[in-house]
């Protein structure tokens, strides 16, 4: 059985959908055979699955949708027939989520560098950890060096919850990217290259103790 990573926020416009996208990628260029699934009914990523199959002939993953209600059967059957199952959840934390949680290996939750974010996450963690499920923060649009960056860093280290060494740090080629029904992988060498690599292997590391 494949490994299933839930990616969950209260809070939309967290990068949710961008962190799923690209981890997907990743882990296909790493040789896994990928599934996505979308359970959030804006259906971001299922328009960046369509506008990738326009884009190429082999998509290098597959794509599915599923309710609260069908996302156990969805993953179960998924994860027997690839290595990394990633579903891209609602945002929203409540009965609609915890399905999702349920069928995770691994939870992890996008925080932009904003204290909104931060204070979103609490009801995401105290979901998962009811549903015994290990959740990791992921740092995204993080800004290196400013004071705002620092501080909710700070206060991210002081909640009961482990963080993602590596973040992804805000850059236009996430965007860019995403709108083509690419991924920052897929575009020229820069940055976001050796940033998701660093993510994807952390990540991996992580599913291997679970």
């Amino acid at each position: 059985m494949g490994h299933v990573i839930a990616i969950a926020q209260q809070k939309g416009g967290s990068g949710k959908t961008t962190l799923a996208v690209n981890l997907a990628v990743a882990f296909a260029r790493d040789g896994k055979s990928v599934a996505l699934i979308d359970t959030d009914p804006q259906g971001s990523a299922g328009r960046w699955f369509m506008m990738r199959l326009e884009a190429m002939e082999d998509p290098g993953i597959e794509f599915s949708t599923a309710s609260a209600w069908g996302i156990s059967y969805e993953c179960r059957k998924l994860a027997t027939s690839h290595d990394i199952v990633i579903i891209d959840t609602p945002p929203k934390a409540d009965s609609d989520l915890r399905p999702a949680l349920r069928a995770a290996d691994l939870v992890l939750v996008p925080v932009a560098t904003s204290h909104v974010d931060l204070w979103a996450v609490e009801a995401v963690l105290e979901l998962a950890e009811r549903a015994g499920k290990p959740a990791v923060m992921v740092m995204t649009r993080a800004r290196a060096g400013t004071r705002l960056s620092a501080d909710v860093g700070e206060k991210a280290a002081e909640m009961a919850a482990d963080i993602v060494h590596a973040p992804m740090n805000n850059r236009v080629i996430y965007a860019e990217t995403l709108g083509q029904g690419l991924a920052a992988l897929e575009a020229p060498n820069g940055p976001a290259h050796a940033e998701m690599q660093t993510l994807m292997n952390e990540i991996s590391a992580r599913l291997s103790q679970v």
